[in-house]
């Protein structure tokens, strides 16, 4: 856990990612598109990817994407989709600094 909470601070925002799934590629294609270039860890590409995924489980991340902004969970494809459609989304960037705008 304290290896998961030293990755997500460290950043404004960070995508726990699998390479091979097309709704993290989404996420992180939204993200670009604002012009936020979010820390990613492909878990099916680094080393004790498997290890870390089962932390973020116990974090409450069960799936991926998992996406934290400004070193808080916010969830996975759907709440960032969610966020984006309530427009939310982009002032959580400005405030983390991800965003300036």
């Amino acid at each position: 856990m304290d290896r998961i909470n030293k990755m997500i601070c460290e950043r404004p925002v960070v995508v726990f990612s699998k390479s091979s799934c097309a709704l993290s590629h989404t996420i992180k294609s939204l993200f670009n598109d604002y012009g936020v270039n979010p820390t990613v860890y492909e878990l099916d590409e680094i080393p004790r990817g498997r290890e870390i995924e089962q932390a973020l489980y116990g974090l409450g991340c069960s799936t991926v994407p998992a996406v934290f902004i400004g070193g808080e969970l916010v969830g996975g494809t759907n709440e960032i989709m969610s966020l984006q459609l309530k427009r939310v989304l982009k002032p959580m960037l400005i405030k983390a600094g991800a965003l300036w705008v």
